[in-house]
């Protein structure tokens, strides 16, 4: 995809988002690699809203080279990256029931949405909630790259979700499974659940690896 279709594409999936409720205000970031850098949702920019013209494009160390300022959070997006040489883009929500999710005392730091769906498992893979930083704090950025290369789908305490994906339509699937699952999950709180079990989590694993 040329960079030219890549804005264009961006600014369409913002849209998207923005329009269902799954981001609001100037909440939340989107970013693509490129061969030659990183597309990134500027700062303060409502995802609804956006100018293709104006998304923010920086190298591989983080320096902006065109548009306009990235988001303050592009430490988020460049280490998920570092750790994952495939990926080809990251999304960052503050989509409501992940965030409800992200403060509930007494989640397990691993797994700390259980194995609800086939979808859940196929799109996700194995979650891992992070503790709370305040945003823009450096030790944000270190503790997810000390998950990231194990993680794809990361769930920042009182924040939001992080998830990298193979292009950006996948990043956004995966967003989006996470949430109505992280819905899901809230709804059926004090109910008895029946799981998936270990042997079809890891089934499903081997035939569709995240």
């Amino acid at each position: 995809m040329s960079e030219a279709k890549a804005r264009e594409h961006m600014a369409m999936l913002g849209k998207s988002l923005f329009d269902r409720g799954l981001a609001f205000g100037s909440a939340g970031n989107l970013s693509m690699r490129l061969d030659d850098g990183f597309l990134l949702t500027p700062t303060n920019a409502c995802l609804g809203r956006l100018d293709p013209a104006r998304i923010s494009k920086v190298d591989e160390s983080g320096a902006h080279l065109s548009g306009d300022k990235p988001s303050k959070e592009n430490f988020l997006h460049l280490n998920m990256y570092r750790e994952r040489p495939r990926a080809g883009a990251v999304v960052h929500l503050h989509s409501t029931h992940s965030v409800a999710v992200s403060v509930l005392d007494g989640l397990a730091k691993e797994d700390p949405i259980p194995p609800i769906t086939a979808y859940y498992v196929m799109k996700i893979g194995r979650l891992v909630l992070l503790p709370y930083f305040p945003p823009g704090d450096p030790a944000l950025a270190d503790a997810v790259r000390e998950v990231a290369g194990k993680h794809h789908s990361i769930l920042l305490a009182n924040h939001g979700p992080v998830i990298a994906g193979a292009d950006l339509d996948a990043a956004v699937y995966a967003t989006e499974e996470l949430e109505e699952t992280a819905k899901l999950f809230l709804m059926l709180r004090g109910e008895k659940l029946k799981l998936l079990s270990r042997d079809e989590v890891a089934e499903l694993g081997r035939r569709f690896p995240s």
